[in-house]
């Protein structure tokens, strides 16, 4: 577990904390759609008593295909995850892909994501990180683990150290993504909390030639392995119909197998005992 805390709404992730889960769909499809997947985490996260963050996006910048579905867009897309924080009371995140986006975004949510393919684009972690809201930035597939030093040193330059590191795979071929779990001690070396992204994990970029294909089953076995390596969150896409979702359909699980699977990786944490995640890795 990393030695630093954040808070993100009433979440508190880091040392000595509970394990967090951030949830929701790839993208806001529809209004409603995205209103009734919230409420039904929300009263997932108080059934089995687990902090949680609803995610959606309102725009899919990077699509393989530039006619693929990308999302409602800026101001809609964010009437939605306001619509989401007052009706479930659940912190709410979302991507940001340009620096215009930074101000509007931090005025709803309760953290800003950087994408993993932005996460060298320095002026964009400025902007994001110049709001004062924390600050959630995926590993590159195309980087080292140790190479996200350079990001919290971005982000101190800017004075907010509310950041949070996630390892989401690396690339390995061509259109394949592989993960060392040993990004997550080495991350949290840094100070900040890890999260693990289990469903982009198993993503298979452009394996469909104009869409990306993943490994859905594949899910439970790399979150629960990064729960077991100390991760302080995990973040999991989820969708009621995956099959039929707009966009990552094939890495997303769907929302019937949630319960099951948080309630797995939470036994394992259980099982690990705060003496074996609460210090942060042996150099």
């Amino acid at each position: 577990m990393a030695a630093n805390t954040v808070r993100i709404g009433n979440v508190v992730c880091g040392s000595g904390q509970p394990l967090f889960w951030i949830a929701g769909p790839c993208v806001i499809e529809t209004h409603d759609l995205t209103l009734w997947i919230a409420d039904q985490l929300a009263a997932m996260a108080d059934r089995l008593k687990i902090p949680l963050i609803f995610k959606a996006s309102f725009d899919k910048a990077n699509r393989t295909s530039g006619k693929s579905f990308r999302g409602p867009g800026l101001h809609e897309g964010l009437k939605t995850l306001d619509m989401v924080k007052q009706k479930t009371g659940l912190p709410v995140t979302t991507d940001i892909h340009e620096i215009p986006h930074a101000e509007p975004v931090a005025q709803v949510c309760d953290v800003l994501q950087i994408p993993a393919f932005l996460a060298r684009q320095t002026d964009l972690i400025f902007a994001a990180g110049k709001t004062g809201k924390p600050v959630n930035v995926k590993k590159g597939q195309f980087m080292a683990p140790w190479d996200m030093k350079n990001v919290v040193s971005k982000m101190a330059e800017v004075g907010n150290h509310q950041l949070l590191l996630t390892e989401r795979g690396s690339t390995f071929g061509y259109g394949q993504l592989v993960n060392d779990m040993r990004a997550i001690p080495m991350m949290q070396e840094f100070g900040c909390p890890v999260i693990f992204d289990a469903t982009h994990s198993v993503q298979k970029p452009a394996g469909k030639g104009d869409r990306s294909d993943g490994e859905r089953r594949m899910v439970p076995f790399l979150a629960k392995a990064a729960v077991a390596c100390g991760c302080d969150g995990v973040f999991l896409e989820t969708h009621p119909r995956p099959d039929e979702a707009l966009s990552d359909g094939p890495n997303m699980i769907s929302l019937d197998d949630l319960p099951a699977l948080i309630a797995c990786c939470e036994r394992i944490r259980a099982a690990l005992g705060p003496e074996n995640v609460s210090d942060g890795p042996t150099k």
